[in-house]
C-alpha cells in the first residue's frame, strides 16, 4: 500500500529529528532540565551559619558560599540582579533539587557516594575539615574525648555519624534542626560539643566564648548540588571554580570570611570528583 502524503511528512520530521541530534529534545544543555542557558537562578544556601549563610534583618544573604554562588552565576551568564536565593536547610536539599524548587545549592552540601545516587555534583569548590566545637573551659581536645558526650544531631547532615558510627565513638547524639540551634543548645549547657566542618565552626566560634579544638579528623567536600542528570550544568560550574582559584577570587573570599579564625585556609584548585 502507497504511503500518504501524511506518513511521507511524518517520516521525513523523524529523519530530521535523529539528523538534528540531542538539541532538538532539548539535551544539548539548554533545555529545560539544565541551569545551562538559563537567565536567572534560584539557588538554595544556608541561613543560619556564620561566615557561610547568613539571612540578615532585610532578608538578603551574605557569607563565603552566598558569594561563591554569585561568581559561579555570573560565570554562566547570569548577573547579581537575576539571582534569587532561597534558604535550604541540610535536611531538604535533595527534594528542593528534585522538585526544581531550586536549580543549584551551595549550603555546606558534602560530597557523599550516598548523596551523589540522588544528586550531581559540581565541584567540590573547597574542602573542609570535620573538627569539634566546645564551650571555652571543656576539657576536650579530640574526636576521642566526645566519649559519653552530648553532641548535636542536625536533621540531613552526616557529621554526627563520623563520630559514632565512622569513629565508633559512644558519644551521645542530640536531635537538633540547625547548627544555628546547635550553638545556642551548647551555649545552655544541652549539648557538650558541636562537630562538623571547621568552616561552619569558624564562623559560630567568633566572639561566642567556644573554642574549636583544631584537632580535625575528615575531609568535607563542598560540592555545589544540581539536579541529578545536569552532566552540561556541572561542567560549566566546574570551570567556573576552576576559574575563581586561578583569578584569585578564591582566596580573597576565604580570606574575607575566614581570614581571622585561625584556621589553616587552602587556597588551590580542589580535585573535583567529575560530573556523574
Amino acid at each position: 500500500m502507497r504511503a500518504t502524503r501524511a506518513t511521507r511528512a511524518a517520516a521525513a520530521a523523524a529523519v530530521l529529528a535523529a539528523v538534528a541530534g540531542p538539541s532538538a529534545c532539548g539535551l544539548d544543555g539548554t533545555g529545560p532540565g539544565t541551569i545551562a542557558g538559563k537567565n536567572s537562578l534560584v539557588i538554595g544556601v544556608k541561613a543560619d551559619q556564620p561566615g557561610l549563610g547568613m539571612r540578615r534583618p532585610d532578608g538578603s544573604y551574605e557569607g563565603f558560599d552566598v558569594d561563591v554562588a554569585i561568581y559561579v552565576a555570573e560565570r554562566l551568564g547570569v548577573p547579581r540582579d537575576r539571582v534569587r536565593f532561597s534558604t535550604t536547610n541540610s535536611s531538604v536539599r535533595e527534594s528542593a533539587l528534585a522538585s526544581g524548587h531550586v536549580d543549584l545549592i551551595f549550603a555546606t552540601y558534602s560530597i557523599t557516594a550516598k548523596r551523589k545516587s540522588a544528586v550531581t555534583f559540581g565541584g567540590p569548590y573547597y574542602v573542609a575539615h570535620q573538627d569539634t566545637l566546645v564551650r571555652a573551659d571543656a576539657a576536650i581536645r579530640n574526636v576521642r574525648d566526645l566519649k559519653g558526650k552530648r553532641i548535636c544531631q542536625v536533621t540531613g547532615s552526616n557529621s554526627w555519624r563520623r563520630v559514632v558510627e565512622e569513629r565508633e565513638i559512644a558519644a551521645a547524639p542530640v536531635a537538633v534542626p540547625t547548627y544555628g540551634a546547635c550553638m545556642d543548645a551548647l551555649k545552655a549547657g544541652r549539648l557538650d560539643a558541636v562537630s562538623t566542618d571547621d568552616l561552619i565552626l569558624a564562623g559560630f566560634a567568633t566572639g561566642r566564648g567556644e573554642k574549636i579544638i583544631n584537632a580535625p579528623f575528615t575531609d568535607e567536600k563542598y560540592g555545589v548540588g544540581l539536579k541529578k542528570g545536569d552532566l552540561k550544568g556541572c561542567e560549566l560550574v566546574n570551570r567556573a571554580i576552576t576559574r575563581m582559584y586561578q583569578d584569585g577570587t578564591a582566596e580573597r573570599l576565604l580570606t574575607k570570611w575566614f581570614g581571622r579564625s585561625g584556621l589553616k585556609l587552602t587556597t588551590s584548585v580542589p580535585q573535583f570528583e567529575g560530573c556523574t
